[in-house]
């Protein structure tokens, strides 16, 4: 395939090491110093757009792609406001877009286990809690995989109509305690909390490869496909 990058930080040189040995060509490498590079490149140029960029241009590099006819896969968090503006422009312009807050298999398997610990303690005497850390050049917080985690506590969990970043705390809100430190790829832990024990579960990533490998492998499910898709979508038809 024939890739191109749009966010060309410590993730994305890795997303292009992945792809390299997977035997894929990167025929952009985008950053915000070059981002007009992309107006010469053509919808046969390239066969899909990898995108983990910033907050602050993920939807405009999402619009663009999808306008070109480039598929994408995206990494980027801190945008969702207006991600049913990038599913109706998907429609319209019978595109392909991928989306996850997390592109790790591990990461996925841990929401679902998160979903299923939820479903659990729902009417339970415990009091739920989650920390994520990341490293300090991490823009958006609390983290795009907390979020994910919190609504699929909320989904099982009829205690919480919604989450609040720490420190603030509020009854039927679950709290999220994010930190930055060092170049921490990234931990998230769910807590259950009652008088008499502790519940927890907790991802650790060791490196960004997990997350690397995770987005090349969606960029290549994606071929040919048209619509809006996640890792549910990729975990449930892989053989």
């Amino acid at each position: 395939m024939k890739i191109i990058l749009l966010g060309y930080g410590k993730m994305g040189k890795t997303i292009e090491k992945v792809a390299l040995e997977r035997g894929h060509s990167i025929v952009g490498k985008i950053d915000v110093q070059n981002r007009s590079d992309m107006d010469e490149l053509g919808p046969a140029d390239v066969d899909v757009a990898i995108e983990f960029s910033s907050p602050e241009a993920a939807f405009d590099n999402i619009t663009y792609c999808l306008r070109k006819g480039w598929p994408i896969v995206s990494g980027t968090t801190g945008w969702l406001e207006h991600r049913a503006e990038i599913e109706k422009l998907c429609a319209e312009k019978s595109g392909a877009f991928f989306y996850a807050s997390n592109y790790s298999i591990g990461v996925n398997l841990f929401f679902r286990l998160n979903k299923q610990l939820a479903k659990l303690m729902s009417g339970q005497a415990y009091h739920a809690t989650m920390t994520e850390i990341h490293h300090i050049h991490k823009l958006d917080a609390p983290s795009g995989t907390a979020i994910t985690l919190a609504e699929g506590i909320m989904e099982e969990n009829g205690n919480f109509e919604g989450w609040k970043l720490a420190p603030e705390d509020e009854d039927g809100y679950l709290q999220i305690l994010a930190k930055r430190e060092g170049e921490v790829p990234g931990t998230h832990i769910v807590r259950y909390q009652s008088e008499v024990d502790t519940i927890e579960i907790t991802h650790t990533a060791h490196s960004r490869a997990g997350f690397a490998l995770g987005a090349v492998v969606s960029a290549e499910w994606l071929s040919g496909k048209t619509g809006v898709f996640g890792m549910n979508d990729l975990l449930n038809n892989l053989d």
